[in-house]
């Protein structure tokens, strides 16, 4: 493992109750397929350590079930899960958070939020929706971020009006998140990856 100065880390960040599934599936079954496919990708990426955090639900034994062995599974609080996420999965230099929700991210996106934070206090992805499907920030958290609180709900507009220079917050290139049925028509057949996601929608 790296040195806590250039340790690199992501952390998926998991709604501990599922809210919501395609019809014909049951929104428990969703929830892991998804957050199974978004765990797999995270944990296929070169020199990052992976955690997961659950957000206060009581699905913290089934999602470990579908981890690797030895990958650290914890939970967090409602109230400000993101960057409760992100100081636990530390010591690092840097931890960027993922929805759970982003089953066919490609991993290169994470890379550009680590790259940027080279410089930013915090980088991001913006998703399709207006939300964020990934949080990077570099430890110790800056101020202004602690007092923005940003969870995947954020807005650009929030943190844009919030950073107190101009390169403070950096933005990379968006993605989309799969919140309702309507988005499930921006997954991509022909990108590989996605695999209980993809089998889920296929069963009858």
């Amino acid at each position: 493992m790296a040195a806590s100065n250039d340790r690199r880390v992501v952390v998926l960040v998991v709604p501990g109750t599922p809210t919501w599934a395609p019809p014909g599936r049951t929104p428990t079954a969703w929830h892991h397929a998804l957050t199974e496919d978004t765990y797999e990708l995270l944990a296929d990426l070169a020199q990052v350590d992976v955690a997961v955090a659950v957000v206060a639900g009581d699905s913290l034994t089934a999602i470990r079930d579908l981890t690797w062995p030895g990958t650290p599974v914890f939970a967090v609080s409602a109230v400000n899960p993101v960057l409760e996420a992100i100081e636990l999965a530390g010591p690092a230099a840097a931890v960027v958070a993922v929805s759970h929700d982003v089953p066919d991210l490609p991993g290169l996106l994470i890379g550009k939020l680590f790259r940027a934070l080279g410089s930013a206090d915090i980088a991001v992805t913006p998703a399709t929706d207006g939300s964020l499907a990934a949080i990077g920030v570099n430890l110790p958290i800056a101020s202004w971020v602690q007092a923005a609180a940003p969870t995947f709900d954020s807005t650009l507009a929030d943190l844009e009006a919030r950073k107190p220079r101009r390169h403070a917050l950096a933005v990379g290139p968006g993605w989309h998140r799969l919140r309702s049925a309507a988005d499930i028509a921006q997954l991509d057949p022909g990108l590989e990856g996605w695999d209980a996601t993809r089998s889920l929608l296929r069963h009858n």
